[in-house]
């Protein structure tokens, strides 16, 4: 698997709610999974830039649970905003399957493109919703 196609991914599923995770995956999840790391929450620094490409600073912190399992030959990682680890933990599990070349075009029909979309949507719906309460300013220019 490439890097860009399993952040896609993995961007996927830290985005989309934990009731749709929910729903779609455990059919296809195992039974015992061996966990190489349980679901744990901290505490990880958010770096912002001036003006988008100066600087560096310390914008603050934000909670994340992380987890990570091994089903078969393959090892998940899940990383999540928040303190939900039961999602961290659904992450890893989807990670690790969907590195399987036997199983990844099938579960990235079946997991993958609906939530993509879902998502798409909800963006779009935002988008829509703060472009409706948009205000345009305009100054009149006094003759002096």
């Amino acid at each position: 698997m490439d890097t860009s196609s399993r952040q896609r991914w993995l961007a996927v599923l830290a985005n989309s709610p934990i009731d749709r995770l929910l729903e779609l995956l455990p059919p296809a999840l195992p039974a015992a999974p061996r966990w190489l790391r349980r679901a744990e929450t901290g505490l990880m620094m958010l770096q912002g830039r001036s003006g988008g490409s100066g600087a560096r600073f310390n914008l603050g912190e934000i909670s994340v649970s992380r987890a990570s399992c091994q089903i078969g030959g393959h090892v998940g990682h899940g990383w999540v905003r928040g303190g939900d680890g039961r999602h961290a933990e659904l992450i890893a599990q989807a990670d690790a399957l969907l590195q399987d070349p036997a199983r990844h075009g099938e579960l990235m029909a079946s997991w993958i493109a609906p939530l993509e979309r879902e998502l798409t949507e909800r963006r779009a719906e935002r988008s829509r919703e703060a472009a409706a309460s948009k205000v345009e300013f305009f100054t009149m220019a006094r003759g002096e």
